[in-house]
């Protein structure tokens, strides 16, 4: 977050420091000043309005800038993050289909719906975001690795090559 507070508009209004809460328990010490709450902190989804706002209408000057790329850069973050959990729900679920022999007859049609699930969540965010599949082909490996972790401690899975990608995603596998 930023450290500068400047004066700018929030809500439609022209706001300043003196106008958002003081945390007088979070005073500097060596310099003696108060730090105060930012419009950011204080209501999130309400800074976010302004600013779509703000960049609506070009006024650039109402812009918190260094929260607004942070939040940028975050939402990419999230999409990574949805990708690879959707992938490693995937692979599990595979990996039941494939290997849980004890508990296949009473839960295969769930897992199998529980795969078809996944894939689409993927083909979706795929499909708004192409450049991830890339980032999906970096990441599989590790990813795999870790449903394998994870799975092998519920039930054995003995020693196989990995699943492709491309057969991992098929919708006519499993």
């Amino acid at each position: 977050m930023s450290e500068k507070f400047h004066q700018g508009t929030f809500a439609g209004t022209v706001w300043n420091p003196e106008q958002y809460l003081k945390f007088s328990d979070h005073r500097n010490r060596s310099s003696g000043s108060v730090m105060y709450k930012l419009p950011y902190e204080i209501d999130f989804n309400l800074w976010v309005r302004e600013q779509a706002s703000a960049l609506r209408a070009r006024q650039f000057n109402r812009l918190d800038y260094d929260n607004l790329i942070e939040e940028i850069e975050d939402m990419g973050k999230s999409e990574k993050r949805s990708l690879e959990s959707y992938l490693e729900r995937l692979i599990e679920h595979i990996l039941k289909l494939k290997y849980w022999e004890a508990e296949y007859d009473r839960n295969y049609k769930h897992w199998q719906g529980e795969a078809t699930n996944f894939r689409n969540q993927i083909n979706r965010l795929l499909k708004r975001s192409p450049s991830l599949k890339k980032y999906m082909a970096e990441v599989y490996f590790d990813i795999y690795q870790d449903a394998i972790e994870a799975r092998s401690k519920v039930f054995e899975i003995p020693e196989h090559k990995p699943i492709p990608l491309e057969k991992m995603l098929d919708k006519d596998f499993f």
